[in-house]
């Protein structure tokens, strides 16, 4: 977090967003992950000028911990000096303290997002689900945070200008797209009315671009003629493995579900409709 830095763009983090969002269905099923239709909404986090400070942070702390379903988890949020834009003591509970930048105690206006991040990181410490290593469970943070529908903040978070810069988070600004647009593609939920940023909203539209193209890789039938030109040459050489799929002896295609980016394996036969056992997404496919 800071004003004037060099913001990372594009999608260099893609492989552990997916393997994240795998794992949080693996955690949560499918059926627990559709629990968050519904996001968190500006009205849950708006904090005025003349509110106390930290009568304020307890408030919207309160509005995260009953977004992410953690009612006997209680958010002590302090301010001080630091580089980050907060931190977290991840200890047993229900207790949990929180600090954040001093600078939120004046730039009010993300809040909301800087403690979405911190308590994102309380929920999955009580579920145990965390990646080896500092940056990918980061990563992992900022993906569940986007996906349960709390992380489009943290993307509206993010400005720049000739004179500053803003952006909280692991994730690049295009990759909070990608994923707010994979939820948005589960929930029909449409987040873009809500940033009061264009810069968010460019970098929505250009994550939600590259989601789509989830939706139209090979073996889906909805995969494009030149695409599907290429799988239908690589069929035809045997097994092998490629980018998006992989031939395997047995006369079989093993590629990512387009919604939790499970594996699915399904036999070459053509038109067929599968259902992945993960996520419950019902997939036209031609194999």
């Amino acid at each position: 977090m800071g004003t004037g830095l060099a913001v990372e763009h594009g999608f260099p983090h893609l492989d552990t967003v997916r393997s994240a969002i795998t794992a949080l269905y693996r955690r949560l099923s499918g059926d627990g992950v559709r629990a968050f239709g519904v996001s968190v909404l500006p009205a849950d986090v708006a904090f005025s000028d003349d509110e106390d400070p930290y009568l304020g942070v307890q408030r919207v702390a309160g509005s995260m911990v009953r977004h992410l379903r953690l009612p006997d988890a209680r958010m002590i949020v302090s301010f001080r000096e630091m580089r980050h834009a907060g931190s977290v003591e991840l200890a047993a509970g229900p207790e949990y303290f929180i600090e954040l930048n001093e600078r939120f105690k004046t730039h009010r206006a993300d809040v909301g997002a800087a403690l979405a991040h911190e308590v994102a990181h309380v929920y999955l410490h009580r579920l145990d689900l965390a990646f080896p290593g500092t940056r990918d469970n980061e990563i992992l943070t900022d993906t569940t945070t986007a996906y349960l529908g709390a992380g489009w903040l943290l993307l509206d978070a993010y400005r720049e200008s000739q004179v500053s810069t803003q952006k909280l988070g692991y994730l690049t600004p295009e990759e909070f797209g990608y994923v707010l647009a994979k939820r948005a593609a589960v929930f029909g939920e449409d987040p873009s009315p809500w940033f009061t940023s264009p810069q968010a909203y460019d970098a929505y539209t250009r994550g939600r671009e590259r989601a789509r193209l989830d939706l139209r890789r090979p073996p889906l039938a909805a995969a494009g003629r030149l695409g599907r030109h290429r799988y239908a040459a690589r069929r035809a050489k045997g097994p092998g493995v490629y980018e998006d799929y992989a031939f395997e002896a047995g006369d079989r295609v093993r590629f990512p579900c387009p919604t939790c980016h499970q594996r699915l394996r399904l036999p070459l036969r053509g038109r067929v409709r599968a259902r992945c056992g993960l996520c419950g997404s019902l997939l036209e496919c031609d194999t």
